[in-house]
Order: structure tokens, then sequence, then C-alpha cells
């Protein structure tokens, strides 16, 4: 059988050699096709290629009957309908690592030109002048470069760091003192990176938890003269707090790659002499393209020729029995791991994912990937999905274990996830009732009766009159409204929670407010 594959967006010749070398496949190059002409088309094949032209929307999935397979050679997805190609059935892959090392060239290639004020020299001498004193810049062998983010191009930017003589310390949730000391390199928390950082910049995807994550506070805890690099994500940085902190001489300069609206020809920001920017380059060589082709079209062909692909980003369709089965558990399983995501900033070394009663029974390795995608969202956002989760847990040095059961300890059934850091272990248990939907019933060692929902509030507390009366009272007075509220004890006058379920998140003065309340041990936000 020969499998017919469509190339809507100009890809690189070297980048789909594998899909030409490919006995099996026949390649039909049409780009710069209206939604029409694709709507027409699409029926016929097999594969789609695209980058980010072309929009792959619903209609066009449900058009090709054909489909089995979407390639995006770059990393982004956001021009596929993910949901409709996961219905209909068709993988969708991407190249995460194609353009890592470019990327990381390229925040090199910033680091250097924001500290030798290359640009502006240049655009000086572009006006006839020859102005050495203007200009002067500083070293970069004994600074210190602080990291936010150290996934692939964070740690890439490290070792490229080092070849400079910099000192590198780095943070990320999943990065650990072990693994620093492997590297050759610094651990810090956030704000000691911020704090020690005479060069800081940014890697991490942009999620709810990281955008505007260096704003007016980060910079109040930053050195003077510090240094600002983004070549990861337009909104990491709150542009507008950078304006104000270069104005005011805390920051001496910024190098931006991406913006959080572009094009961003008109932002004020690039009014200031001491920003330096490119236009969204950093993926933009041409290794970069052909790789993230490459890696794309060798998916394509494991795929159709029956194989399992290396870099998908949805869950392929499974047997509609066994779907049918395990879907009621989908929504419960993955707010367990988004739950317990927010119990630890530490690094997570182990998850334990245990299953009782009728669930063990049922197929349950698709729970376990749901499991991982929800508590590895929190810092990953749409990067990680059902089919990705065990590999990224993997590359994060996450140890996974998946048990059963027939104890379901009074319930039908019963999903346990426990996650061990190295310096303690969160549990937490949900169930489905009859014709009430899932429900959290356990937090570490205390029954609980909580929907997995909207915005949760966690308080350790000392068992003791007036407790549960002073959160209400300092909730009310801030006019945060209580849906609902859970309290759990050991035993008369000791350890306690209390779970409450508001209507809006707290501020971060509000949960400071909370915590300085006698008795009151832990306070923790959980947005689900």
């Amino acid at each position: 059988m020969v499998f017919k594959i469509l190339i809507s967006d100009p890809l690189s010749e070297d980048g789909i050699f594998p899909l030409r070398e490919a006995e099996n496949v026949e390649v039909v190059i049409d780009t710069g096709l209206s939604e029409g002409d694709l709507l027409n088309k699409i029926g016929e094949f097999d594969g789609l290629l695209v980058r980010s032209q072309t929009q792959v929307t619903r209609e066009v999935i449900e058009k090709g009957h054909n489909l089995k397979v979407i390639g995006r050679a770059g990393v982004g997805v956001d021009n596929i309908d993910l949901d409709a190609a996961t219905e209909n059935g068709i993988i969708v892959v991407n190249a995460p690592d194609g353009n890592t090392n470019s990327a990381a060239e390229h925040t090199m290639a910033m680091i250097m030109s924001l500290a030798r004020n290359i640009p502006q020299a240049y655009l000086s001498i572009k006006d006839k002048k020859w102005d050495r004193k203007s200009f002067v810049g500083v070293e970069l062998r004994d600074k210190t470069l602080g990291i936010v983010g150290l996934g692939r191009i964070g740690a890439e930017v490290a070792r490229r760091a080092k070849g400079q003589r910099m000192n590198v310390i780095a943070y990320d949730p999943f990065f650990s003192k072990e693994k620093a000391e492997a590297m050759g390199i610094g651990y810090g928390t956030l704000d000691e990176v911020l704090e020690a950082g005479d060069f800081i910049t940014v890697h991490t995807p942009l999620l709810k938890e990281t955008r505007h994550i260096i704003n007016k506070e980060a910079f109040a805890k930053m050195k003077d003269g510090v240094r600002m690099i983004n070549c990861a994500r337009g909104g990491i940085i709150n542009e507008d707090d950078l304006y104000d902190a270069i104005v005011e001489g805390k920051v001496a300069g910024a190098a931006l790659d991406v913006f959080e609206e572009e094009p961003a020809v008109d932002h004020k920001v690039l009014e200031l002499k001491e920003v330096i920017a490119t236009p969204h380059l950093g993926a933009s060589t041409v290794e970069a393209q052909e790789n993230v082709a490459i890696d794309v079209s060798h998916d394509v062909v494991r795929i159709l020729s029956g194989g399992l692909a290396r870099n998908p980003v949805n869950i392929p369709s499974v047997p509609r029995e066994v779907m049918r089965k395990i879907e009621p558990y989908f929504y419960l399983s993955e707010k367990l791991g988004l739950f317990l995501a927010h119990l630890t900033e530490e690094a997570i070394e182990e998850i334990n994912i245990n299953y009782a009663g009728d669930l063990t029974a049922l197929e349950i390795a698709p729970l376990t990937q749901n499991t991982l995608k929800g508590l590895l969202s929190r810092y990953l956002g749409t990067h990680v999905n059902n089919v990705n989760a065990s590999y990224l847990a993997e590359r994060k040095g996450i140890t996974v274990h998946e048990n059963k059961t027939s104890a379901a300890r009074g319930f039908t059934n019963l999903i346990t996830v426990e996650i061990i850091t190295k310096s303690t272990k969160r549990r937490v248990s949900g169930t489905l009732l009859n014709g009430l939907g899932a429900r959290i019933v356990k937090v570490d060692d205390y029954s609980m009766d909580v929907i997995p929902e909207g915005h949760l509030v966690l308080v350790h507390h000392t068992d003791q009159p007036g407790a549960i009366g002073r959160v209400g009272n300092l909730l009310a007075e801030n006019n945060v409204n209580i849906a609902t509220m859970q309290v759990g004890r050991q035993h008369i006058g000791g350890s306690a929670i209390m779970m409450l379920t508001i209507d809006r998140p707290l501020t971060n003065e509000e949960l400071e407010q909370i915590r300085g309340m006698e008795g009151f041990d832990r306070v923790t936000t959980v947005d689900l």
C-alpha cells in the first residue's frame, strides 16, 4: 500500500528526505492552499505536514477521511485542532528537539551582544559616528548567569555559558542539587537565582504560573545593574515592569527575542537605548528548519509503517470498548495529579499510583498517563499530554510505580497518588461516586469529601475552637466567598486540615494573612 502525504507549507528538501526515500510513501507538495482548496484535497491523503501557516481546523480534519498522521515541523501546535485529531484517531507529531541548538545559540548571541553593546555600536557607525566611549561593555568571565527554567534549551545555554567561564545558577521545579552538581552548576530557588544573577535568562513555558513571573517584585530582588534576556516566550517578563526597571536604573539592559504581543515594532520598551531586540529568531536557522522537518518526517514514516512515534503530542485512538470503560476516570486521574503538583515546590523523585476496587479489572496505563499529565502540566503546560507524559517524567528523573490492589477501603473504586521528594511524601486519594462524579476523599492521612475543581485552599492547622471561624471571618473581610468547606483531623486537639472551595483565587497578601494566624502551619492554594 502506498501512503500519500501532503506538504502544505514550505519545507526544505533535505528535511523531507526521509519521506522521499520511503518505499511506501508518495509526497505531494502544494503550498499556499486556500482553506477551500485544502478542504477539497485533504480527503485523498494519509498524512499532512505543516509548519505554522496552514490552519488544520476541525473541518479540515473531519474532511480528511484517510488521515492517519499530522506532522508539525516545529514545536508549537496552536494551528492544529488537537481535540478533533484525537477524536478522529489521528496522531499528531511535532519536533520539540530540532531547534534546541538554534535557540541556545541565539540566547548566547543575545547575551554577548547585550554585554558589549554591539547593536547600538553598529547603529552609531551606520550614523557615521566613531564613538567608542559610549559603548563600553562588560566581560562575561566571572559573571553569574541566572537561568530560570532548565529544560532542553536552558541546559544547553548553561553549557555554553560555562564555556565563557561564567558562573551559572539555575532554578527549575524539577531541578535538584544532585542534578546541579552533575552538570557543574549551582542550584537555587527562584529568589536565589534572581538575587545572584548578573545576567538572567528565562527558558520556561508560558503558563499561568510563569506569566509575568519576572515582574516588579522580581526586579526588586535582583542586583542593581542586572541584564535580562528572554528568548523563550513573550509574557514571561512583564514588559511594562521591565520598562520601568530600566528607566529607574535597576536593570542595565535587556535582550528580547519574544514579546507578549507580536509583531512588537511599536512597543515602548524598544524606545530605550538599553534594549536590543530581534523579531522572534530563536529557531530561525537553516539547520533548525531542516532538523524539525527531518524529525517529523521520520515520525510520519514510523507511524505509517506501524511503528511508534518519538514525539507524539496527542493520544492515539484506543478501542471503543476500552475507552468507554476508562473514560469516566480520566477527569479524576488528571485532577489528582494536578492537585499534588501544588503541594510541593521540591523536585519530585518518585510517583506511586495505586488502583483499587473495580479499577483493577481495567486497562489502567492510560489513567497513569493522564495522572502524570495532570502532575506535569502545572510546570510544562500543553507540552505534556497523555502520550508523552511518561517520557517527560523519565527525562525529569521521576520514577513512576503503578500498582493494583483489591482493597478499596469501602469504595467501589479508588485511585491513590503519592509523590516523594527529597524531604517529604504527599498523598491524595479520589473516587467516583455514583451520580455525584469525581471526589477527593483523602489528603495525606485526613479524610475529605471535595469536588476536584475550582479554586481550593488547603490549610494545615492545630485542631482548636475558633480556627474555622477565624478563616471564615478573614475571607469575609476580604470579600472572598466560600462555596464549600471540609475539615479533617486525626484526634482532638491534634493536627488538622481544612479544605475550602472559594469563588476567586487569593492574593499573596490574603494568603499571608491566613498564614499569620496563630495555630496555622501551612496554607496552600490549589487551582483546578
